[in-house]
């Protein structure tokens, strides 16, 4: 009997796309080697008398915009936790009741947080600097979208509550201004919700500066990172335009009604 006949392999077209091929990672910044950051990431890293620890929520850790990452191979003395809410247990450090401070700014619209909040200004008159000495403030940082960063802070405000105090960065936060950039004159990455807002890396920039003996230095050195970042990011990404914020009805309702009166009063 004889063997059956080999089906003949099938025919790829000639004019295929190749198989794409996996994006090179570098693997000392750990980015895509198209958007290595190697050359301005500090080495050895920053090295500060303050002590950062980011709460990092878990669906920000996956955004590749993200700038935690960055900040935490930019600074010697930085901890990052992937988690929703600080709590007893989750950091050894924060366990000791270390003298603290967690920043968020303040929200004229919401009443979930009832604590105070000190400016940098504030806090740099303040004796908490003394008091944290020998051993470092610790700077607490939430990094997650607005949303989820309310209730991130929310869920850890009673346990920041026995040792931290709230602190906000000098200049004006409002909700109801659309916000901007970390460089309104370069290419928005991420737009933040509300005027105020700064990424995650800027802020730990700006508070290091207040709190840092060379503080003028350490903030230089981490914004010039993030500058290149956004540069590098800039061939690859399309500039973000401003949104239209969603008003709630009632506010919606008058506003339309607003506009229909004026174009009736012009039509006159």
């Amino acid at each position: 009997m004889d063997p059956p006949e080999a089906e003949p392999a099938a025919q790829v077209p000639s004019d295929a796309a190749p198989p794409q091929q996996p994006r090179r990672v570098c693997p000392g910044c750990d980015r895509p080697a198209r958007v290595c950051l190697c050359h301005v990431i500090p080495s050895p890293p920053i090295p500060t008398a303050a002590r950062v620890v980011v709460l990092h929520h878990p669906h920000e850790s996956r955004h590749k915009l993200s700038t935690v990452p960055v900040l935490a191979r930019c600074l010697l003395n930085s901890t990052v936790l992937l988690h929703r809410k600080l709590r007893p247990g989750l950091s050894p450090l924060l366990d000791r009741h270390p003298p603290s401070i967690y920043l968020f700014p303040p929200s004229s619209s919401s009443s979930s947080s009832t604590s105070p909040c000190l400016t940098l200004s504030q806090l740099r008159a303040s004796d908490l600097l003394r008091r944290a000495e020998p051993e470092g403030l610790v700077v607490i940082a939430f990094d997650a979208t607005w949303k989820h960063a309310r209730e991130m802070v929310s869920a850890s405000e009673e346990y920041l509550s026995r040792f931290a105090v709230r602190v906000c960065l000098d200049f004006d936060y409002d909700e109801s201004v659309d916000g901007g950039s970390i460089y309104d004159s370069e290419l928005l990455l991420r737009k933040e919700p509300y005027g105020g807002c700064v990424s995650t890396m800027e802020a730990v920039a700006r508070v290091l500066r207040a709190v840092e003996a060379n503080g003028e230095e350490v903030e230089q050195r981490l914004i010039g990172v993030l500058k290149e970042m956004v540069r590098l990011q800039a061939s690859f990404l399309k500039p973000v335009k401003p949104r239209n914020k969603l008003l709630k009805k009632g506010k919606q309702r008058a506003t339309i009604e607003e506009n229909g009166a004026g174009a009736g009063a012009g039509a006159e």
